[in-house]
């Protein structure tokens, strides 16, 4: 099953390559911050893939959570909120609130305690690996789930506006196969991680990304994005 995680890295690099050229020319911030999330989806995709193959260690768990399952949607809603919010004063509050996130989730799992018998599994659950209740364990319900929320919220709302706007039909359908692709793997993906399910894991963190990219593709086809 590693070789689907494997696959989900290289496309969420190529993503996050194609954002970074993106801001390169146009310099809109969403593009950079989505790009750093794909980049943290990338590398958990890669512990991910490693761990199966070999056998979990207790480093590559640490990067798998605190970037898989905790801060790479928080990062995805950050840059959604770019495309909705104008005001730059709101902005930087906001990105002041992700730094302390980011901040806060890197300590606490670089410094939670391991079970190391729970590592012995194919897929190993932040409940078993950190123990339940535990403030690790708890990072995915504080951050990741209401920053899923904002994410798909801010999608749907932006679809919403543009429905009946025949010039962007594929702004609408490419923007509804971004939220679509994210609650494949926070949803869904969560939910099979949660449960231990390795292969339909595997699976969705490959189809989330392919789709999430397949619909950026489609909503930047024929118009430049602007903030919405």
């Amino acid at each position: 099953m590693w070789v689907f995680p494997l696959a989900a890295a290289l496309v969420a690099v190529l993503f996050a390559g194609t954002l970074v050229r993106r801001y390169a020319a146009r310099r809109h911030s969403y593009e950079v911050i989505w790009a750093l999330a794909l980049l943290m989806d990338a590398a958990a995709s890669l512990a991910v893939a490693f761990g199966v193959a070999n056998g979990w260690t207790s480093w590559e768990f640490r990067v798998y959570w605190a970037l898989g399952a905790v801060l790479n949607v928080p990062f995805l809603a950050q840059g959604e909120l770019d495309l909705l919010i104008a005001q730059r004063g709101v902005r930087w509050a906001l990105y002041v609130l992700l730094a302390f996130i980011t901040a806060y989730t890197i300590a606490v799992v670089r410094t939670a305690d391991i079970h190391s018998a729970a590592l012995t599994q194919d897929l190993p659950s932040g409940k078993e690996v950190f123990g339940d209740g535990t403030a690790a364990h708890r990072l995915p319900q504080l951050i990741a789930i209401p920053a899923y929320l904002v994410l798909v919220g801010g999608t749907l709302w932006s679809a919403w506006r543009m429905r009946r706007r025949p010039q962007l039909r594929d702004r609408f359908w490419g923007t509804l196969l971004i939220a679509f692709g994210a609650t494949i793997i926070a949803g869904f993906g969560s939910a099979f991680a949660a449960l231990g399910y390795l292969a339909p894991f595997s699976i969705s963190l490959l189809v989330g990304i392919v789709v999430m990219f397949i619909g950026f593709l489609r909503a930047t086809r024929t118009a430049r994005l602007q903030p919405r």
